[in-house]
């Protein structure tokens, strides 16, 4: 795709989204549940739309309200559930109309003290302190739509693990929200707001001050402050705005908030690669303001919205999360041996998904640790982190996570947060920053190339993903090199990968037909060079043509 004019410049306001008018969309465009496109759609990452395009109106939060409130009383949840917003235009009458119907139905929501703000990672990690101190469990909805485009909102629902909820439970609530939404929401129930907020079933929770307290057990930050280090932030108008400052404080710590602001339609957000506003913290184009002021700092950083990815910023410039990642995963298994996480179990895996780096494999095997290799989704590390068997998750789309110094998991969702404060310790205690020491992980074990390549994708092809299994595959050599293995399954759990993955010695590819769109997903990476990587990208590609006999 080419690279927009505009790329990581601030938006006109022509390119501006006219808030009142996607509100008013919220309320007034009522959708057909027969039509593919406005029915509700919750897959791993939620229900996601614009009420622009009839996708995310008050009518679907009424539906998907009423069915989480129906599967959690099936479940025989009990306990309370934890409600957050993000600060996208759509995700405040979203909140409004589910606070609705959760009091009709008689749950106790927990809201925010004052209805602020809350990350998705303090969603997870409020249900989890809840939940280990309380016989009666509880669950969480986190309404948000990532980093997605300002017209956007979206809506996830977090059950008593703390982590995204699988792809049983998903279906369930869809398919009751869909009934639902045919039958023009009339078993919903609802209640005023007015009421809803006077019912007793409404109660407000501190969680900035919960989620800030307890940053003592997952992060080493007292090392931070010793250190003396000046750190920047920018929370790209989000959810973590809140928190930063309070961090801050609590632990003596310098860090300067260079955009402490909220605005709906994100007029402060360089355009992405596409044109598009999109708050996107690995996108060195979304994180063009906060690059101009790499120098002033010695580390700085940036998360989404509802704040569960993080961007990392050296004097060097904005780190590939990939890169950041391996890093990670070389510093935190030092550090389990006899620092700050030496509580750690010494054959606790390191957690990826199929489309990260094997860069990750390489530092862990090095250090003797195993890998578990998992599908996309954080979902799939949601048991090895309750366990402490699985010491960290990591995606290749800048979101990870990791356990408490003491082995217990502190979110079983992404955490963009803690991310930002690991750069900031690792730097601390090794006197260079994580693009330095990565620098040193190439020299060691190879600079990979790394990339993924959207392509359009034909019906057939489609169709051949969804039967492919690795004794149809007849490659023998990729790019010269010999094929070691082809995945349809995650080694690491045994589970689909959704296409297929194939192995060499010297790199992979794997191939995912996106869900939602008329294309696949190609991911590549490579350890001999650019022209190597050339050569197997163009087998690769001629390979998945040919699957559907193209």
């Amino acid at each position: 795709m080419a690279l927009h004019p505009q790329a990581g410049k601030l938006p006109r306001p022509d390119q501006l989204t006219n808030i009142p008018e996607l509100i008013s969309s919220y309320y007034t465009n009522i959708p057909s549940a027969d039509i593919a496109d406005q029915a509700v759609s919750f897959g791993t990452s939620g229900h996601r739309g614009s009420s622009l395009r009839t996708s995310f109106n008050e009518a679907h939060i009424l539906a998907v309200t009423q069915a989480v409130c129906d599967v959690r009383k099936a479940e025989g949840i009990t306990g309370p559930l934890f409600l957050g917003k993000d600060p996208h235009a759509l995700s405040e009458p979203a909140w409004r109309t589910a606070l609705e119907v959760l009091a009709a139905n008689g749950v106790v929501t927990m809201v925010q003290t004052g209805h602020g703000y809350t990350p998705t990672p303090g969603i997870s990690h409020a249900i989890l302190s809840w939940n280990r101190a309380n016989t009666a469990q509880a669950d969480g909805i986190v309404i948000t739509p990532s980093h997605n485009p300002p017209q956007d909102g979206g809506f996830k629902y977090n059950p008593p693990h703390g982590g995204p909820a699988d792809t049983t439970l998903t279906a369930r609530i869809q398919e009751r929200a869909n009934r639902l939404l045919e039958d023009g929401n009339r078993d919903v129930k609802r209640v005023s707001l007015y009421k809803a907020l006077r019912s007793g079933f409404v109660k407000e929770h501190d969680y900035v001050s919960a989620y800030v307290e307890d940053l003592r057990n997952v992060i080493d930050l007292p090392a931070i402050a010793a250190a003396g280090l000046k750190l920047g932030v920018n929370p790209l108008g989000g959810a973590s705005l809140a928190y930063w400052g309070p961090i801050a404080e609590r632990y003596g710590l310098s860090i300067e908030d260079t955009n402490p602001v909220y605005e709906a339609d994100f007029r402060f957000m360089p355009l992405d690669h596409d044109g598009k506003i999109r708050m996107d913290c690995s996108s060195p184009y979304a994180m063009a303001e906060l690059l101009k002021l790499r120098d002033r700092f010695d580390i700085a950083f940036a998360c989404d919205p509802d704040s569960d990815r993080h961007g990392i910023v050296t004097p060097e410039g904005l780190m590939n999360p990939n890169h950041y990642l391996s890093v990670v995963v070389d510093f935190l298994i030092r550090d389990s041996r006899d620092g700050f996480r030496r509580a750690w179990r010494s054959d606790a895996a390191i957690g990826k998904t199929v489309v990260t780096s094997s860069m990750l494999n390489r530092v862990a095997e090095s250090h003797g640790r195993q890998v578990m290799e998992v599908p996309v989704g954080f979902k799939w590390f949601v048991p090895g982190l309750h366990s402490g068997t699985c010491c960290l998750g990591c995606e290749e789309s800048a979101g990870a996570s990791f356990l408490r110094a003491d082995c217990l998991p502190w979110s079983t969702d992404k955490d963009g947060l803690i991310l930002c404060l690991l750069a900031a310790e690792i730097t601390a205690k090794t006197g260079k920053a994580p693009s330095a020491i990565y620098h040193e992980l190439e020299e060691k074990f190879g600079a990979p190339v790394y990339r993924r390549i959207d392509s359009p994708m034909t019906p057939a092809m489609k169709a051949a993903f969804k039967t492919i299994s690795p004794e149809s595959v007849t490659m023998k050599e990729l790019a010269g090199s010999a094929v070691r293995a082809v995945l349809t399954n995650a080694p690491g759990n045994n589970a689909p990968v959704g296409g297929l993955k194939v192995v060499t010695d010297d790199g992979w590819f794997a191939g995912r037909p996106s869900g939602t769109e008329p294309i696949y997903k190609l991911y590549m990476e490579d350890f001999k060079g650019e022209e190597h990587f050339a050569r197997m990208q163009e087998e690769a590609q001629a390979f998945l043509s040919g699957l559907a006999g193209e």
